[in-house]
């Protein structure tokens, strides 16, 4: 069966049998697809999308492309989370060693920026010395010693989504169901949690900004979850807006051990890591969750998690006393000023694509990164705004950068003469 047969089937809107999601599986991994083929097909499946039984096929075949990680004999439930992505999501870096503190071990897979989307491993790899392409074995030993590891997919875990997903991200393939469904939980399966949490973003920063298309998302990825043995539930969050105040790399990292550290203990970013932890912990099995996961916060133990994952992973060992001599900062901040009144509105994609500008994020599968630049201080829809208050300040690499940043960000910001509330957080849930 020739790939450009597959594709053909597709672009026509047919079916795709097991045997050609499979054969495009393995064009994925031994690289006999090219990239103009992987393409092709991601955009006529974009375009003519897959059956609930298409997606379930290529969501198992991706998770069974390479290696799929036990755990057995760890003390305790081995959990994981997801989220769809979004501006400012640092969700992961301080949920991770929060679970731990409550006695989880969490094996996390995660992805680098897709899209308008920061990536949690280009977060990660703001810190020196940080493994995020760490071996399996270094892995296990952190997971064991920490109870967590945020690392990306190593050559041997789902190596055909890890092809497909760099494919997408530069291919204008990104927000497509069938493909986020499988793209997530191929690493999931192959990770091997006994539990998954999915925090479903919606709003203008979101891959899938209607409430309907996030909506059908979460119920796609619980029942292919499911089908597979997993057990799994969604939150469906709102991304109408930065979360937290930082956009970036480093910069979200420093916001993260903030709130590691207790300097941040409110917010619209605590509040989507309790509700996560909460859901978490009750899908494990552990009762009283949301205390459990406030005490690891306010007691510290969530924190000393994170300093231990960050050394076993090859980090430096004052991260958390000094995160400022470590983690890098951009030479130029300059401050968004807006006019007195009150933030009505917020287009959050604009903010991603203001990063990706300052070269925070990338354009080409292989383009560097800039850890150091990004957005700061970014207020939140209903907060107040004017000459000695900014909309955000911006990190930039030089004063042209930052000119052209403010020139992309002014617009994404509504100020009205009146006050209005922000939407919740969390959204809805499907169990």
């Amino acid at each position: 069966m020739l790939p450009q047969e597959i594709i053909r089937t597709k672009r026509e809107g047919g079916t795709l049998d097991p045997a050609a999601i499979r054969l495009f599986v393995a064009g994925l991994s031994d690289g006999s697809w090219t990239e103009g083929q992987v393409a092709a097909l991601a955009m006529a499946i974009v375009l003519r999308g897959m059956d609930s039984a298409e997606t379930a096929q290529l969501t198992q075949a991706m998770a069974q492309s390479g290696e799929r990680l036990s755990w057995d004999g760890l003390p305790g439930p081995v959990v994981d989370k997801h989220s769809t992505g979004g501006i400012g999501d640092k969700a992961s870096l301080v949920l991770a060693p929060l679970l731990a503190a409550c006695g989880c071990y969490v094996p996390m897979l995660s992805g680098r920026g897709l899209g308008h989307t920061g990536g949690t491993l280009d977060k990660l790899d703001a810190i020196p010395g940080y493994r995020t392409a760490a071996p399996i074995e270094l892995v296990r030993a952190t997971v064991r010693s920490a109870g967590c590891a945020i690392v990306g997919q190593t050559g041997e875990l789902a190596p055909a989504d890890r092809r497909l997903y760099a494919i997408r991200d530069v291919t204008a393939t990104v927000e497509s169901i069938p493909l986020i469904t499988a793209s997530i939980l191929s690493k999931k399966l192959a990770a091997g949690p006994g539990c998954l949490v999915m925090d479903v973003k919606h709003g203008s920063g979101a891959f899938l900004p209607g409430l309907d298309e996030a909506e059908a998302l979460a119920r796609s990825i619980v029942e292919v979850a499911r089908h597979a043995g997993l057990p799994c539930r969604a939150l469906l969050t709102d991304m109408g807006m930065c979360l937290g105040r930082t956009a970036g790399n480093a910069v979200e990292v420093m916001e993260a051990i903030e709130v590691l550290a207790g300097q941040i203990t409110a917010g619209r970013l605590v509040e989507l890591v309790l509700a996560l932890a909460e859901e978490i912990l009750d899908l494990a099995g552990i009762t009283d969750g949301a205390a459990r996961a406030r005490q690891a916060l306010t007691s510290g133990t969530a924190a000393e998690r994170f300093a231990r994952m960050v050394q076993g992973l090859g980090g430096p060992s004052g991260l958390l006393e000094r995160p400022d001599v470590h983690l890098p900062s951009a030479p130029v901040v300059r401050p968004l000023l807006a006019g007195p009144g009150f933030v009505t509105r917020i287009d959050a994609r604009a903010l991603g694509l203001a990063v990706i500008g300052l070269g925070g994020g990338r354009t080409r599968p292989d383009q560097a990164v800039d850890h150091a630049v990004g957005l700061t201080d970014v207020l939140e829809v209903g907060e107040a705004t004017g000459p000695d208050r900014p909309l955000l300040m911006v990190h930039a690499r030089d004063e042209a950068a930052a000119e052209a940043a403010m020139a992309r960000l002014r617009p994404a910001f509504e100020v009205g003469p009146q006050p209005c509330a922000p939407p919740p957080v969390v959204t809805g849930r499907i169990a």
